[in-house]
């Protein structure tokens, strides 16, 4: 029986890291964020290979780690806020865990991501909060697949407490 990875997705700034590290700490499952460690393979942060090699570069550097994390077991894997825009990463995933969609709204994804210091390429427009929304329009259909978990108005030790609540750990 395979320990199944706990996979959390989700629009940027909805706390996936923030819960995957707590999650991991709780369950003793390695942590892994995808963005992170294709920062560190590649020693380029997202921005630059965003710059210097384009988002498509990029999203096939996420297809790569998602074929190999899908292999792997006993962990808890925070994707960057597109990784499930290709299918086949979806199909990959699903097969190793379970995935759940942390969610809140366009404002408060606003909120949390100016607080933050690293930049965010696809919100470098003028009017961020619209991109926000039209991104969030245009992913709803895939986020729906997924668990549906609103992080408003809760800490992230009650958010990992209800993720453990619905999660199986064995597939």
């Amino acid at each position: 029986m395979i320990q199944a990875n706990i996979i959390l997705t989700g629009f940027m700034g909805t706390g996936k890291t923030t819960v995957g590290q707590l999650l991991a700490d709780k369950t003793g499952y390695q942590f892994i964020d995808t963005d992170a460690r294709i920062e560190q393979q590649v020693e380029k942060t997202i921005t630059e290979i965003f710059s210097t090699q384009g988002e498509e570069v990029f999203r096939q550097m996420e297809t790569e780690l998602v074929k190999q994390l899908a292999t792997e077991s006993r962990r808890v894997i925070a994707t960057g806020g597109g990784l499930i825009l290709n299918p086949d990463n979806v199909v990959r995933l699903k097969q190793s865990g379970v995935i759940f969609c942390l969610t809140a709204t366009p404002e408060e994804i606003l909120h949390r991501i100016s607080q933050q210091q690293h930049n965010r390429p696809l919100l470098e427009k003028k009017h961020p909060l619209e991109e926000i929304k039209v991104l969030l329009e245009q992913r709803i259909t895939i986020y729906a697949q997924f668990i549906q978990i609103s992080t408003e108005n809760k800490t992230p030790k009650s958010l990992v407490d209800e993720i453990l609540n619905l999660h199986s750990p064995t597939i």
